[in-house]
């Protein structure tokens, strides 16, 4: 029998979670449950960092980026004997469920509460759409939409100047940011884990832009972690006849006010979360597919593989 809920954030924020964690609050509110917020992540959730919500609580944060509850890491997580302190201070403060906004990490955080007997409810929230389970996690959007904005400031001035500007966006070995931006923007190349890499070829096409196409411009989209993208700028700039410029977006990607589509997202996997926790559902994750909130085992999520990209990078293809 369910009398309250807790919910943390955990792992790299995101844009949403705080529309996630309103949701969470609200709707559970709404159906007669107490709601804990839990500073920190899982370390406040082992010491025993936790907060009343309330209506008020949440009110005025649908629109801001980032987590009012915080996050951080703990590796230490993982041990058996931190997982039964966890369920012990859980306990200790009557808090029956928990609801997870964070990635995969946090998703087997919750799978190992649930086994532990305190049902747990995973929402998916980064930027780099990179967990199984969902077309679309919390934050996806936002961060597409600042990636966007970005390059297309970038292609006014490549175009003044005969530049190639090479933009490194964030994926962790993921490259949804990179192929989404890159159709987007109009960019010329992609280069992201699922295409792989290849220096010359990239050299070459681009003396191939420049002296048979006449662009003015170049736009380089690349995943992070897959070349020094500094050196790759100079390399362009010894090698064609673009003047080679690096821009690393970096975490400015990760914040700012989060999309309307990531707030009705993460609003209605937020509902869905406190759904499951109803029914008597733990060890779940929530997500949408096919344009559908639905859930799933987190251990059978976490097993199956990531859909697959290539229509995307096809149609890239054809548009260059």
């Amino acid at each position: 029998m369910i009398r309250r809920i807790g919910i943390l954030t955990s792992g790299g924020d995101a844009p949403g979670m705080n529309a996630a964690i309103r949701a969470v609050t609200r709707v559970a509110l709404a159906n007669g449950f107490e709601v804990m917020g839990i500073k920190d992540g899982y370390r406040g959730l082992v010491e025993g960092n936790y907060i009343p919500m309330d209506k008020s609580t949440v009110s005025d944060i649908l629109n801001r980026g980032g987590t009012v509850l915080g996050s951080a890491r703990l590796t230490e997580f993982k041990d058996l004997e931190i997982q039964k302190k966890a369920v012990q201070t859980l306990q200790n403060a009557k808090i029956d469920a928990v609801v997870v906004i964070g990635g995969d990490g946090s998703y087997r955080g919750a799978m190992a509460l649930t086994k532990l007997g305190i049902n747990c409810i995973g929402l998916p929230g980064t930027i780099d759409n990179d967990i199984p389970g969902t077309d679309f996690t919390i934050g996806f959007d936002t961060a597409l939409n600042t990636v966007v904005e970005a390059v297309d400031k970038l292609r006014d001035t490549s175009s003044s100047h005969h530049r190639c500007s090479v933009v490194e966006v964030m994926g962790n070995r993921c490259g949804d940011l990179a192929v989404w931006a890159a159709i987007s923007c109009g960019a010329e190349i992609v280069i992201t884990p699922e295409t792989g890499y290849d220096e010359l070829d990239v050299l070459e096409r681009l003396r191939y832009l420049d002296k048979a196409v006449k662009k003015r411009h170049a736009i380089v989209v690349i995943s992070e972690k897959i070349a020094d993208v500094d050196e790759l700028a100079r390399k362009i700039s010894q090698n064609t006849g673009f003047a080679g410029r690096a821009t690393v977006l970096g975490h400015v990607q990760r914040g700012g006010s989060p999309s309307p589509r990531d707030r009705v997202l993460a609003s209605m996997m937020g509902e869905k979360a406190v759904d499951l926790l109803m029914d008597g559902v733990g060890g779940h994750c929530v997500g949408m597919i096919d344009n559908k909130v639905t859930s799933m085992p987190i251990e059978e999520a976490l097993s199956s593989p990531r859909h697959s990209r290539k229509d995307l990078y096809r149609l890239f293809d054809r548009l260059v």
